[in-house]
């Protein structure tokens, strides 16, 4: 009998980023590291699960932002060189530490590693939605949609078109890629606000995803805390974020990617290796970057950099190993002891950004594959599942009203606008106001046609919580602030066009070639929203 269930939920989202104006351009490259980090070493995990009888269940989200990278040739084009400097770079280590055994090791460790990443590339021709879309059919994978470009709806509910262009465009978006709609959300940056459901009602969406104290202090008070969904009025359902087994994840303190054992993030041979030998695999204008080949361990908190040992991956991946014993077993007992409390399975909901596995942690993806095989043979207390296949076996719960909150600093909206990146925000609300004023007109032609789609997706682009972050986070601010204003810029220009003329054509058939996200955008998404 089961005692509980628990949700691994895994959010795949990167902000778009695409440059065809130029041959090289590093904010590119947080694309290719996620795929040969993140996510070929999760496709390759799902399939040896398939390939070994485990009829895995997880629930992951992925970002129209994301889908749309993942599926576009230049990018495809662009990775596969890549990775094929990466080989060369491999390949050049391991005669390069002929005479160190530990450093060769790990060269030849790497040569196979990225060998392998090509060849699953390859055998899926580069398209790696394609490669979950095929777990998505099978119900092994629960693939859940986001904010069209990851907007933070609280910050733009004074106007509800904006909130709504944001739901719709992203459900659009998901049936064109999948085939199907969407049965939930992960709200971006789990941000949700009083009223927010009954536009996810609306767009047909069944449930989302919010932390955990956005049930905890719902009304009237959830009796089973964030170990059951609730069910707000309109019946779309919440699940909220469970501390324990987040912290066990997440915590700097506590958290298992901190182990001793486990790789390096911060030492890379980008920044490592004699100049003249890694200059030409670093940036065009000579500048060090990151390569991806690191070759220590953690070793221990607060040493230097120039302290840490070396790594051995055999042993990072029995710690892995370990770990997923050590996350099982915490799961059994908290399962075994909230079932008593409650006289009902719970649900214990696991949610991450899929980008920590593989790409933070590096041995993250390990985890994962040895947690679901350990759950499926090792014990029978709990039962792994995704959100939607838990919301059929389980159609009634209580009726609740989650509160205003984030998984963000403090859990509420501080981390999105302070002082750091305040200034935003009257640029993007005047741009939802003439774009909302916008979605009245009627083309005159074809060209007016594709600029007022063009302004939806200038919008759309700059409404991107991801810049506001990373101006908080201090890391990569220029390039933040010259996404932010760049979007703004050209959304203005196409608003004065539009109601003044004439329209630039070459301007905007460039435009178009650069921010081409979202091809088959109707901007009178911005109408007002229920007409």
């Amino acid at each position: 009998m089961t005692t509980g269930y628990v949700a691994l939920v895994l959010h795949a989202h990167l902000p778009f980023v695409r440059h065809p104006e130029s041959d090289y351009v590093l904010e590119e490259e947080w694309l290719y590291e996620a795929i040969t980090e993140t996510y070929i070493p999760l496709i390759k995990a799902f399939e040896g699960l398939k390939r070994d009888g485990i009829d895995f269940k997880i629930t992951m989200s992925m970002t129209p932002p994301l889908v749309s990278m993942l599926r576009d040739p230049l990018l495809q084009e662009r990775y596969d060189k890549h990775l094929a400097q990466l080989q060369k770079l491999a390949e050049c280590e391991f005669e390069h530490n002929r005479l160190d055994g530990h450093l060769q090791y790990l060269a030849d460790y790497y040569i196979k590693e990225f060998a392998e990443v090509r060849s699953i590339w390859e055998r899926h021709d580069g398209d790696l939605v394609g490669a979950f879309k095929g777990f998505l059919e099978t119900n092994n994978l629960e693939i859940i949609t986001c904010g069209a470009t990851h907007g933070y709806l609280p910050l733009m509910k004074m106007y509800p078109e904006a909130v709504w262009a944001q739901l719709q465009v992203a459900v659009d978006h998901y049936e064109q890629e999948f085939g199907r709609r969407p049965n939930g959300i992960w709200l971006p940056e789990c941000a949700y606000y009083n009223g927010l459901e009954r536009m996810l009602a609306d767009v047909g969406l069944r449930y989302f995803l919010t932390d955990g104290h956005g049930i905890l202090y719902g009304q009237p008070r959830p009796r089973y805390g964030t170990y059951a969904p609730i069910f707000t009025e309109t019946g779309v359902a919440a699940f909220g974020r469970d501390h324990e087994s987040s912290q066990q994840v997440w915590s700097s303190e506590v958290g298992y990617p901190g182990d001793p054992v486990y790789r390096e993030f911060y030492k890379d041979l980008g920044w490592e290796a004699e100049y003249e030998y890694i200059k030409p695999f670093v940036m065009p204008n000579g500048q060090r970057k990151n390569t991806g080949i690191k070759y220590h361990k953690i070793t221990g908190r607060g040493l230097d950099l120039g302290a840490k040992q070396l790594y051995d991956p055999y042993w990072a991946r029995e710690k892995a190993a370990d770990h997923a014993a050590n996350f099982m077993y915490n799961r059994e007992r908290q399962s075994e002891y909230l079932n008593k409390m409650m006289e009902r399975p719970p649900i214990i909901v696991s949610p991450y950004d899929a980008e920590l596995f593989g790409h933070w942690w590096y041995e993250g993806p390990w985890f994962i594959d040895y947690l679901i095989r350990k759950s499926h043979y090792d014990q029978g207390t709990y039962k792994m599942t995704h959100l939607a296949d838990y919301l059929r076996q389980n159609p009634t719960q209580q009726v609740a009203r989650p509160a205003q909150s984030s998984w963000g600093y403090k859990g509420f909206h501080e981390y999105w606008l302070n002082e750091t990146n305040a200034w935003v925000y009257q640029h993007l609300h005047k741009a939802a106001e003439r774009m909302i004023s916008l979605a009245h007109r009627e083309p005159e032609d074809e060209l007016q046609w594709r600029a007022l789609n063009q302004a939806a997706r200038e919008l759309l682009l700059a409404q991107s919580s991801d810049w506001a972050f990373i101006m908080r986070t201090g890391t990569m601010v220029p390039y933040a602030i010259r996404r932010t204003r760049s979007h703004l810029v050209r959304f203005n220009k196409l608003f004065d066009e539009i109601n003044k003329g004439p329209i630039d054509s070459g301007w905007l058939e460039k435009v178009e070639y650069m921010d081409n996200i979202f091809p088959d955008i109707n901007y009178r998404v911005y109408r007002p929203y229920g007409v």
